[in-house]
Formats: C-alpha cells, structure tokens, sequence
C-alpha cells in the first residue's frame, strides 16, 4: 500500500490489533518483532505493521503460508508457499473517499483526547470508548477540533455525553485509553465493482517492475472494515470481476473483519 497515513491513522491500526480475537497473534507478533529489528524508518516501521495486520485473516486462508521478507517494496511481502516463492502486493480499496479525510481528522482528534486522559490518570481512564457523534460536526479549524477534544475528553471523564458526543460505550481493555468511532456512524453502502477493477488495472502497470525473482505474485485488494472510507456492505456487480485480466498468478478481494474472501484470479 503505497499511500500516505498520518500517524494517527497508523497507531488506530495497531491498536485495534489488540482488540481482535480472531488474530493470529503469534505470527503476528512475531512478524512485528522482526519489523521493528529491521532498519526500516519508524514511520515504515508502522506502515508495514499495518499491512501485515490487514493480512491477518489471509492467514486464516492460508495458513501455510510463511513470509520470509517483511520489508521489500515490490511486492509488498515475500513468502514461501507450497514450495514457492511468492511475491504479495497488497492494496486497500477505499470505498468512500470523502470520508478518508474525516476520519484521518477523526483519528488525530481521538489520539489528542487519549493523551490528555492518560496524561491525567491511565489506570482510571483505561479502556475502549466508542464514540458517536451527532451528524454534521465541524472539524475544519484548529478551534473546532479543540472544541471536539474538549468534548470527548469531559464526556469520558464524567462518564455522560457532552457537546457533540452523542452515544459513549466503554469496553475492557488492559493496555492504555483507546477511543475510536461506533461504526453506526458509517454510511454502509455498496462497494462498486469498478473500484476494484481499476485498483487491478493500476496494479498491472506496475507488474513489471516486481521482483522477477518469484515464481509467482499475488494481488491482495483489501477492504479494511476497522475503516469508515473502506467499510462495505456488498459488491455491486460482482459478476464483473470474473473477467479481469492481469499478469497476476491470483488476485483475491479480502474482508478483513469477518475474514470473507473472493478470488478473482
């Protein structure tokens, strides 16, 4: 995933890797750990922790598969399968790219009223909020942001919705403050078929330029569901996928939340 995060968006992702059950966390971690030892920049660092996070329910898929290079760039991932080398290329499709935005402003909103809570008391604020807001809240200033830090902080600390906050819901959790979004939030929608395709279109172009060195190379197209511009209901016209044509060896759709695949090649 060649794309620009914010931070924020980044420390979301990991965090959110410790409120899955369904992870395979002993890979995992241990693919983190190699990450972190490797002299990838901090801010790479996070970014291909992220990925192998979005990765996480293509283990379940295929869990023979080992991954042997964590940081190369072209493929993604390197792994070894069934005898062979496999290059993995991995790729988000956003599904509602107003929304990437708001929710990049949301998750530096959120991680700014995490710090003023732990920075109070961590042990007393630990947990899992999950916040709804009433609709058409302004975060286009510095002042209104603040505002909306302000608001969330005193909302969790009184334990009662203040402000723009509408609906507040605490779950356990042993490590420090988290605060994301209810996903009801969300506007669920179907996810264009033509997304994909175009995403697989883009990917092609760059085919020849992948490590020739694979016997073969993998197109994994992800819809994040922990992301509001990402999340789906259905693929309209499904039935336009079956006729890709790619240099790919396989391309799958992967649902990251529920772990719901669909090859495509």
């Amino acid at each position: 995933m060649k794309k620009a995060f914010s931070d924020e968006d980044l420390i979301k992702n990991l965090s959110l890797y410790y409120l899955n059950r369904h992870l395979k966390k002993k890979p995992i971690e241990k693919y983190h750990r190699t990450i972190d030892e490797s002299p990838l920049h901090d801010r790479e660092k996070y970014k291909k922790k992220s990925e192998i996070l979005l990765l996480n329910s293509f283990m379940h898929h295929f869990p023979e598969v080992k991954f042997e290079n964590l940081t190369c760039e072209s493929p993604d991932f390197i792994a070894k399968f069934n005898d062979k080398k496999i290059g993995i290329e991995l790729t988000e499709v956003i599904n509602h790219l107003e929304m990437k935005k708001v929710e990049s402003c949301l998750n530096k909103i959120f991680r700014q009223a995490e710090i003023l809570l732990e920075q109070e008391d961590t042990t007393k604020y630990r947990g899992v909020y999950f916040l709804e807001f009433y609709p058409n809240i302004k975060m286009d200033t510095p002042e209104s942001q603040q505002e909306i830090i302000l608001n969330i902080y005193k909302s969790i600390k009184r334990n009662r919705v203040t402000g723009c906050v509408k609906s507040l819901r605490r779950s356990f959790h042993r490590r420090n403050v988290f605060i994301t979004y209810e996903y009801s939030m969300n506007l669920f929608d179907e996810l264009c078929s033509e997304k994909i395709l175009e995403l697989i279109e883009k990917k092609n172009e760059k085919y020849p330029y992948y490590d020739s060195t694979v016997d073969e190379c993998w197109l994994v197209i992800v819809s994040n569901m922990n992301s509001l511009a990402s999340r789906y209901t259905f693929i309209q016209d499904k039935e336009h996928l079956e006729k890709v044509k790619s240099p790919f060896h396989k391309i799958f759709h992967l649902e990251n939340l529920c772990g719901n695949i669909t090859s495509i090649k």
